[in-house]
């Protein structure tokens, strides 16, 4: 598991092009995998759906995780995340575009460990994918 994936969860296919191309900016060797909703992204983390064969013990370096999605919204991928004793530990970014108090302390009461609002540039917003990116897998321990 030298590289752990990083799990994008975001229903926006414009954001989604603008992160992967600030990720790939950094010249991270994680895969990147994208899911567009909420279901999904517990799909993937939870090895069900589609990702039934995935390997259960390779949990991502780091979730960035949209609040407003599709079937299941991102506080209760966040609520279940943390319920679970195999996925509690992984770092979850909340990647927004809510600057609303409410959301930003639900989030953290649930567990998030940051909470991010997307700028409206696409300059910004790179330069803020690419610090997190680079920050939550090269410079961040996570435990194992």
């Amino acid at each position: 598991m030298n590289n752990p994936a990083i799990l994008l969860v975001e229903d926006n296919p414009k954001d989604v092009i603008f992160t992967l191309r600030a990720l790939n900016k950094s010249n991270l060797l994680n895969e990147i995998v994208v899911t567009r909703n909420g279901e999904e992204a517990l799909d993937y983390l939870f090895c069900k759906g589609k990702f039934a064969k995935r390997d259960s013990n390779e949990l991502p370096a780091v979730v960035l995780l949209d609040l407003k999605l599709p079937k299941i919204d991102g506080f209760e991928v966040l609520r279940r995340i943390r319920s679970n004793e195999r996925t509690r530990l992984v770092p979850v970014v909340i990647l927004t575009s809510s600057n609303d108090e409410k959301d930003l302390n639900t989030c953290y009461k649930l567990g998030a460990n940051s909470y991010v609002t997307k700028p409206v540039s696409f300059s910004d917003f790179s330069k803020v994918i690419s610090g997190l990116g680079c920050y939550w897998v090269l410079t961040n321990n996570n435990p194992h």
